[in-house]
């Protein structure tokens, strides 16, 4: 589970990613290295699970739906593992 709270940037949602999932020193802020990171690089659990993201949202609207596709697209190729909003 990762804990969204305070997270108002993606900046700050990429570092968070980083830190919290084991990204490699490499990874920079984009939503093509977050992929590449979380398909082929990380082991990630079973189900990662975004909790207090709404403050995101409505900051970053533009991301949060990238965001949401990123989850769609990562649960057909990654099944039965997900990320999911909570």
């Amino acid at each position: 589970m990762l804990d969204l709270t305070g997270i108002t940037t993606k900046a700050a949602l990429y570092q968070l990613f980083k830190e919290q999932l084991g990204f490699e020193g490499w990874y920079g802020p984009s939503w093509d290295a977050f992929w590449d990171s979380v398909v082929a690089i990380v082991e990630m659990p079973p189900v990662l699970t975004l909790t207090n993201w709404e403050e995101f949202a409505r900051r970053c609207s533009h991301d949060m739906q990238i965001l949401r596709q990123v989850m769609q697209d990562y649960a057909v190729e990654m099944a039965p593992k997900r990320i999911e909003l909570a």
